[in-house]
């Protein structure tokens, strides 16, 4: 009897192989990648290049046709989102995965990170003195959105690695590379 108990005993600090094994196995299983600052500056520029492309085309169109600045600001924003997604869509669509899988998988990725850089991005925008009033041609056109753009990666980059640390955000796209 006393051996029996002993056998399933085991002293501190030493693990049994098979219990060990299976205890590793679990533990990788459910664990979550560090969200260091490398991966969450490395997604927020993911999502700033995508963001940029939109924004920029937005906002060349808009002003290009002369439109009114709410009109040019929309399309910027609607363009920034349907790029953004559309770079997280190309990478999971090539890891294999289905369409409606690979799109939802960029909406919970990218959602969060977009809103809060379009945000920014056009906040400051409209913030700073004549930067909706500047044409193509000025270089406050393209001096306030590259430093709007520097600002909303400055900004977002914390709000990336919380949601990494969370398994939430760009975590769900680390899982399919």
């Amino acid at each position: 009897m006393q051996h029996e108990a002993h056998a399933h005993h085991h002293e501190p600090g030493t693990h049994h192989p098979e219990t060990h094994a299976q205890h590793q196995g679990e533990t990788h299983a459910h664990h979550q990648p560090a969200a260091t600052w490398a991966m969450a500056a490395q997604a927020t520029l993911h999502c700033l290049t995508g963001c940029a492309i939109g924004e920029v085309l937005g906002m060349v169109i808009g002003t290009a046709f002369g439109w009114g600045n709410l009109p040019t600001t929309l399309l910027a924003i609607v363009l920034a989102f349907f790029f953004g997604y559309s770079l997280t869509l190309r990478g999971v669509l090539r890891a294999g995965l289905g369409l409606r899988a690979a799109i939802r998988v960029a909406l919970a990725a990218d959602t969060l990170s977009i809103a809060v850089m379009e945000l920014i991005d056009n906040g400051v925008i409209v913030l700073w003195p004549d930067a909706m009033d500047a044409e193509l041609g000025d270089l406050l056109f393209w001096g306030s959105l590259a430093l709007s753009l520097v600002i909303a990666f400055v900004v977002t980059t914390p709000v990336n690695k919380w949601t990494i640390g969370r398994g939430k955000g760009h975590a769900v796209v680390h899982q399919y590379h």
